[in-house]
């Protein structure tokens, strides 16, 4: 006996199917578990880079085409030579308005300065020459003459000045030297301390002059207008040096006084200016002693001018200990100017005779650099190439 058509079950149909599959996909357990599969692989080290970087280089790959990045690097460098440019005529700008502008100066410590104010048992000998030497020679002409062109736009130059700079005249290059190393004193005063670049400056200066004026020397040429530009020179720098700024204040400027004395001193290695320089100085202290006369001992230049007293005298001890030796086998030595050096400091020491009583201290110093003058020129007066009357007067 067959059972009944309604108690059998019901055959699925292919219909029902897909409504029983699309149910699964939108069960919300499902989803939830391929989110924190998502979440968990992401997290994983390395894995969201590596994805990043392949999207960008594929990004770069297909917007970026090869003359697209040459131009985009030409227009970078194009920006940064404008960027140069405009600092360039900024500076240049300032130095047309007057504002000071110098070159930088290399990092190496310049020892022009050492041994300032001690007094060497022997003088010094030169070294040889080195390349660098030549480098900043030629690094300094090039100052010296963008000075003296900045110079002619305040002031016209006399009609002897008009010279190409670009010219080897070395009366012209000897005259800006100078003019450049005055420049460089008066510096030292206006700030009140030296720049960093004032001694490789003076250095730079002072061994131009003098390798200038033994040029010109040798060449036995115009040493009259020589030594009208030494004169002047020695002229100026004394200036500088007995001389403090009225707006000095309580600022201390021995320093900068100490600091012209030495310069005085690298310039008298040369015999032609170190008795110039002498006869000035000494000529500069019989002045001083009468002007101390006539000086209220409570006025406040009476300092000042005791103090550049004993800078004189010790620059003239000084010259004489280091290079009289060397002056004296010089073979152009200026008797002449010799002996008027020595009745010149024989004149200083008798006016300071006269402030004995006021400062004993004074005879004691010029008594000493008489005694040495006299040590050093006995042997050359023997041999007969000064007067034995010139010794005499020193040995009194």
């Amino acid at each position: 006996m067959t059972p009944p058509a309604s108690s059998r079950p019901p055959t699925p149909t292919a219909s029902a199917a897909p409504a029983t599959s699309s149910s699964r996909i939108d069960s919300p357990s499902l989803k939830a578990a391929l989110a924190m599969a998502l979440i968990h692989y992401n997290r994983l080290p390395g894995k969201a880079a590596t994805i990043v970087t392949a999207a960008s280089a594929s990004a770069s790959a297909g917007t970026a085409s090869p003359p697209l990045v040459h131009w985009k690097r030409k227009a970078k460098d194009r920006k940064r030579e404008i960027l140069r440019l405009r600092e360039e005529l900024k500076l240049l700008q300032d130095g047309a308005r007057g504002e000071e502008m110098e070159p930088p100066v290399v990092s190496c410590r310049c020892h022009f300065f050492d041994g300032c104010g001690d007094l060497p048992p022997l003088p010094g000998s030169g070294g040889g020459e080195h390349w660098v030497d030549e480098v900043l020679r030629r690094r300094f002409l090039r100052l010296v003459r963008w000075k003296e062109k900045r110079r002619r736009v305040d002031r016209p130059l006399p009609r002897s000045s008009l010279i190409d700079f670009n010219s080897e005249d070395e009366m012209q290059q000897l005259c800006m030297s100078t003019d450049f190393l005055v420049e460089l004193s008066d510096s030292i005063f206006a700030k009140k301390e030296a720049a960093p670049s004032f001694a490789t400056f003076s250095h730079q200066a002072v061994d131009f002059i003098l390798a200038s004026l033994k040029n010109i020397l040798s060449s036995e040429r115009e040493k009259e207008l020589v030594g009208e530009i030494i004169d002047g020179l020695v002229t100026r720098l004394i200036k500088r040096m007995c001389t403090v700024p009225e707006n000095a204040g309580s600022i201390n400027c021995s320093d900068a006084q100490f600091s012209v004395q030495h310069l005085f001193r690298k310039l008298g290695n040369e015999e032609f200016i170190g008795q110039r320089i002498i006869l000035a100085v000494s000529q500069k202290i019989s002045s001083a002693s009468e002007r101390l006369l006539l000086v209220d001992p409570f006025d406040d230049a009476f300092p000042d001018l005791h103090g550049n007293i004993f800078i004189m005298i010790q620059l003239i001890e000084f010259l004489i200990s280091d290079y009289m030796k060397d002056w004296l086998c010089c073979e152009h030595f200026d008797k002449r100017l010799f002996e008027e050096c020595a009745r010149s400091i024989l004149k200083a020491r008798n006016d300071l005779q006269v402030l004995e009583n006021m400062n004993g201290l004074y005879v004691v110093y010029i008594e000493r650099v008489v005694g040495r003058l006299a040590r050093e020129v006995a042997p050359a007066a023997h041999q007969g190439k000064l007067d034995l009357e010139v010794l005499s007067k020193l040995l009194c």
